[in-house]
């Protein structure tokens, strides 16, 4: 199961995710995204991830297009290797910051 613990650090959205993000498993993380506003970028922090899967990463690409659709700004922080692994065999690594 995925939790999302949110901070704010105006005005960045920090997500603390924790858990799985696999198919699912996301709505939780998606309804963290969409309460979003007034800030300027949404950074997700994966240092407690422990697995990803090709629903998640849809999920976060599609959860990308959105904040960017809107001019909010996102990025990803502490990747772990197993996630950093996922991103560069699936040729992600160069979309995210």
């Amino acid at each position: 199961m995925l939790k999302v613990h949110t901070k704010h650090l105006d005005p960045i959205a920090i997500l603390c995710l924790q858990g799985r993000i696999v198919r699912g498993e996301t709505a939780a993380l998606r309804k963290a995204v969409d309460s979003q506003s007034g800030v300027s970028a949404v950074v997700f922090d994966l240092a407690r991830v422990s697995t990803i899967d090709a629903g998640g990463l849809g999920v976060i690409l599609e959860l990308r297009e959105q904040t960017q659709a809107r001019g909010i700004d996102f990025k990803l922080m502490n990747v772990t290797k197993l996630v950093s692994r996922v991103l560069e065999i699936t040729c992600l690594n160069s979309v995210f910051q």
